[in-house]
């Protein structure tokens, strides 16, 4: 997916993974600018831990974090944050309670930075299933077995979600969790 993003500059916030470093690079490769401090960036990539039995961090000191990027951004007058978590914040795994919850409780504060932030600035999250590059980088094995389209997702597949939410073309969706996922969180087969 090409975008132009004529020298936004650009930040990442929280833990790193393969998914949000193909992010990042596809932000760069698509005209953004690395930059070092998340409350100067124009786009704000917040990334959790996207495996069950990661603890996705404390949900309120992430919202903090980007909840003082919003206000930067609405001073500016315009920016994004995309949330890059786990598709158990819209779908909880009876394997993987607390990991669920602690999504879910993001997904709920990515919700109240839209409300609160926009129209300015548009908060937005990936919710990643089961991607594998050559291991499994997000998800759970177990998810597989219930993914209608009968595969793991890749890395490609949710950056291009990103690129979506990041796309200056975009201007009028916020609040809003794209689920990258193969059809899991549809609601197939929950015996796990």
């Amino acid at each position: 997916m090409q975008i132009d993003l004529d020298g936004a500059t650009v930040a990442l916030d929280g833990d790193s993974n393969p998914v949000a470093e193909a992010a990042i690079a596809a932000l760069l490769g698509n005209g953004g600018i690395l930059g070092s401090d998340a409350h100067i960036a124009n786009i704000l990539l917040m990334s959790c831990p996207l495996r069950p039995g990661n603890v996705a961090g404390d949900p309120r000191s992430l919202y903090a974090d980007a909840r003082k990027a919003a206000v930067s951004m609405t001073e500016r007058g315009s920016g994004r944050i995309v949330f890059l978590l786990s598709a158990t914040a819209g779908m909880p795994m009876r394997r993987h309670p607390r990991f669920s919850m602690e999504n879910a409780s993001i997904l709920a504060g990515m919700r109240t930075l839209a409300m609160e932030f926009g129209p300015k600035v548009l908060v937005n999250a990936v919710g990643v299933g089961a991607v594998e590059d050559e291991t499994l980088v997000s998800g759970d094995k177990a998810m597989l077995s219930h993914t209608p389209v009968g595969r793991a997702g890749n890395i490609e597949e949710a950056v291009a979600a990103v690129l979506f939410f990041c796309d200056p073309l975009n201007t009028y969706t916020t609040g809003q969790m794209l689920v990258v996922d193969g059809g899991w969180m549809a609601g197939y087969g929950r015996n796990f």
